[in-house]
């Protein structure tokens, strides 16, 4: 419905009518309901490992114990072995490579609105972080 919103309101805009939706949200700087959803994942993740949810973030997830430290932040987690397809989408399993693709000023911002700061510095240096990998060839 968001996302119908959008982009009827993006198509309204004169010198907008013939550009592609994906131009005209590049245009704007607007977030697709798609990269607001794996945004959300990650702050929910944020307040996980900062202990401002009610969910603790070793109820979720594991840590990895081995971690290099060579790339990304120390915090990395573990992804589970998927024994069926739908696990593959649950929470606790589809944000972990964009969480573990963070780097440590991300993961150590000391807020909420330091974390999402860094967000959009991430969005605006990697365009299609967000965005769901496409099975379709």
């Amino acid at each position: 419905m968001l996302e119908k919103i959008q982009h009827r309101y993006t198509k309204m805009i004169k010198d907008m009518r013939d550009m592609t939706y994906e131009d005209r949200i590049k245009c704007f700087r607007l977030w697709t309901l798609e990269e607001r959803r794996n945004r959300q994942d990650l702050i929910e993740v944020f307040k996980m490992y900062k202990g401002h949810s009610s969910v603790a973030l070793r109820e979720l997830f594991v840590l990895e114990v081995h971690c290099k430290g060579t790339r990304g932040h120390s915090c990395k987690l573990m992804k589970a072995w998927c024994t069926r397809d739908i696990t593959r989408y649950f929470f606790s399993n589809k944000v972990i490579n964009r969480w573990n693709a963070l780097d440590q000023s991300a993961v150590d911002a000391s807020s909420i609105n330091d974390f999402k700061t860094s967000l959009q510095k991430v969005r605006s240096n990697q365009m299609g972080f967000f965005m769901d990998q496409s099975t379709e060839p």
